[in-house]
């Protein structure tokens, strides 16, 4: 089959442009030991990551055996806030591949507007996708779900199957194959690679490689 060639890359945030999921992961385990529900790493990383706010809480409800009053994570925030301040970096190898993409390229977070843009501050990177954030709150559903992605494309004018996602969860790799677009799984963070394989989709370690995985796609 003849692939359509690419016309649009879409990232996603945590874990593809920075380096936040080792920290979220970090203050999640406390801050949710906090809370009576201990998880290991492990959990955190197969159970969270990537996840939108909904799916996180309702998994801590589940563990805990008790609803969450809304906004219960609002206390905690200043405690990522400071460890992000302190730790956080771009991925490595990103601005290397944004300076290599001849095509345009957007950003599509399950995050909300205020978080992506102090991160993509944190590391200097939100001049490069200063107009083109997306976040999960401007959608009906966030990942795994395909809206996210489908907005993003339309909002850009491209049709999903001239898209390229690059993800790092199983949540945004599944959004991207139920969206009709190639997805890109990285693995070089916390998830590892049989996790984010399966159909249409190129499972990578190094960042620096993925202007020549797209370049085999049509780009």
């Amino acid at each position: 089959m003849t692939l359509e060639p690419v016309e649009l890359v879409i990232f996603d945030c945590d874990g593809v442009l920075v380096d936040s999921e080792r920290i979220y992961c970090r203050v999640d385990r406390e801050v949710f030991a906090g809370l009576g529900a201990e998880f290991t790493e492990a959990e955190i990383v197969e159970r969270f990551v990537g996840s939108s706010h909904e799916v996180l809480t309702a998994i801590l409800e589940e563990r805990i055996g008790r609803p969450l009053e809304p906004g219960w994570n609002e206390p905690f925030r200043q405690r990522y806030e400071d460890a992000l301040d302190a730790e956080l970096t771009a991925v490595e190898g990103v601005t290397d591949v944004l300076d290599a993409l001849s095509v345009p390229y957007c950003l599509a977070s399950n995050g909300s507007h205020p978080t992506i843009r102090r991160n993509l501050g944190r590391t200097g990177l939100l001049e490069r996708f200063e107009d083109r954030i997306f976040s999960a709150r401007d959608v009906a559903r966030g990942k795994p779900a395909p809206d996210l992605f489908l907005h993003a494309a339309a909002t850009m004018g491209v049709p999903p199957e001239r898209c390229a996602v690059v993800e790092d969860s199983p949540y945004g790799v599944e959004a991207a194959r139920a969206a009709g677009m190639r997805a890109f799984g990285y693995c070089g963070g916390l998830t590892p690679a049989h996790r984010l394989t399966g159909p249409g989709t190129v499972v990578f370690e190094d960042m620096r490689t993925l202007p020549g995985l797209l370049s085999g796609t049509g780009l």
